[in-house]
Parts: structure tokens; sequence; C-alpha cells
């Protein structure tokens, strides 16, 4: 797994264009905005213990031409603190106020989310049918499922049977090694450990059921897998676009889990160019 875009995390974002609008939501998302105030929408939306400055160079290679709009979800980065709740559905209503903020009327926006941020933007799509025209979803994990890797087998389930704290601490120590870590300012590795019940919250949630319903999700999805993907993400983006009826299922050569990070330029290409593409972008 690269450790490319957790060590970006750890970076504030930086603005592409110098028109590039930063804000904060009434319920407290941070979020940037770049590219054309009138160019087609598209949300990119983080994984677990990640931030929008992960998803930054997804955003310069799409905002000569589109309006993208990355934030940090409730309880990460610029977000936190955040009193939660930390549940799927509450990180879905966070989505749609950014909907509801950036994008105008008659127009469908093509969402991106990168791992958990992935069966966000796929219950967004169920919720949201007649704004969102599109949808990208990498590697999005389906702990609900009963052959799912249990508690330990992953970064996300050994985060589950500690303290919050300590369980942002051990899934950061797991993604990027005890050696970067410990290479951390202490107010960096404060800041992480703060984000524990965000992850905590919402991999709990993820575990007890599945946050949409694949045969009411109507729009077109790019599933997005890696080369190097581990056999739970392989197998089971692979079972999940056989369950969706509009699904197109595409592996990003030579990467791992952050393939957006690591291959912008590819992961712009093969996944968010035919999203585009199917939400009637020339």
């Amino acid at each position: 797994m690269t450790v490319e875009p957790f060590e970006t995390a750890l970076r504030p974002p930086r603005p592409h264009h110098s028109d590039a609008e930063h804000g904060t939501t009434a319920d407290g998302l941070a979020y940037a905005a770049s590219g054309p105030v009138d160019g087609e929408l598209i949300v990119l939306v983080h994984g677990a213990m990640d931030r929008m400055a992960g998803m930054h160079k997804l955003a310069r290679r799409l905002d000569d031409r589109y309006r993208v709009v990355r934030y940090d979800r409730r309880g990460y980065g610029l977000s936190a603190p955040h009193p939660g709740p930390f549940d799927i559905a509450a990180h879905v209503d966070d989505l749609v106020s950014l909907l509801d903020r950036f994008l105008g009327d008659g127009r469908r926006a093509v969402l991106v989310g990168h791992s958990i941020g992935g069966d966000i933007v796929l219950a967004a799509a169920q919720r949201e049918t007649d704004r969102v025209g599109a949808v990208v979803a990498f590697e999005p994990p389906q702990s609900w499922e009963p052959w799912w890797p249990g508690e330990g087998a992953t970064a996300g389930g050994a985060a589950l049977g500690v303290d919050p704290h300590d369980a942002a601490e051990a899934f950061m120590r797991r993604l990027i090694g005890d050696r970067l870590w410990e290479r951390l300012p202490q107010s960096t590795k404060d800041a992480r450990r703060a984000e524990g019940p965000a992850l905590v919250g919402e991999l709990r949630d993820l575990r007890r059921a599945s946050p949409f319903d694949p045969a009411a999700i109507e729009q077109p999805v790019i599933l997005g897998y890696s080369e190097f993907a581990k056999p739970h993400h392989h197998s089971g983006t692979a079972s999940l676009a056989t369950s969706l009826a509009n699904a197109t299922l595409v592996c990003v050569p030579g990467a791992s889990h952050g393939a957006h990070a690591s291959h912008p330029e590819l992961f712009v290409e093969l996944l968010v160019e035919p999203a585009l593409l199917a939400n009637g972008s020339p």
C-alpha cells in the first residue's frame, strides 16, 4: 500500500488557482473549491484518516476545466473537532449539503470517492438520483459482508477493538509505518489521534450494514481497483460491480490502494474521465 496519500494529508492544502475558494460550511466542514465556477461539478471524497489535501493531485488535473470541490470530512483535518455522529448517513448528509452549495439548478454532479469515500458517494447517488449523474468509487470497503476480513486483518479492522485515539494512531502506524510516525511532530500526532472518534464511528457503522442498496443505484458507476490491491479489495470491488445495474470495472495498473495520489493521471484518465462522459461532458 502506498503511503504517499497519507504523507500528503499531513500537509495543509494548497490551492491550484489563484481564485480558489476556501471556506467552512455552517455545519463546520472545511472545503476548497477551484476551477471555473460555471464548470461541471466534481466532488472528491477522501477515505478514512485522509484529508482533502490527499485529493489535491486529482484536483490539479481537473480544475482547469471543471469546478472541483474537496473537503475534510467531519471529524478530520480542518473539520475537527466535530461532535458527530460519525456514521455513514451523516457523512452523506454533509456531501448533500455541498451539492446544495455548489450545484446549480438542473445540473448533475460527478462524485469521486476513495476507499470509504466510495461507500459515501454510492450512498449519496442512491439518495440524490436527480443531482448525481455518475460516480467513481475506488476500492470501497464492504465491511458488512460476512466474507470481509475480521478485526485485526486490516488496518480498519484492527482499529475497532481499542480506545479511539489509540485506534487512530494504530491505523496510521499500519499505513505509513512506525518510522515515519515517530518522525512526525507531536502536534501532528495529537491531531491525528484526535481523529479517532471519527475513524471508529464510521468503521463500526460500516460493519453493521451496507449504507446503500446496489439495486437502487441507477447512475453509471466506475468501480476502480488497483493492480496491487489486497485480495479483499479486488474481489469485493469485482463482486460489487455485478450487483450494480450500470457499473464498469477498471483496474489502475502499477498502483495500490492510494492510486489517486500515486497515479493521479491514470486515475483521471481511466476512472474520472469515463464518469464525466457518462454525465454528458463533451
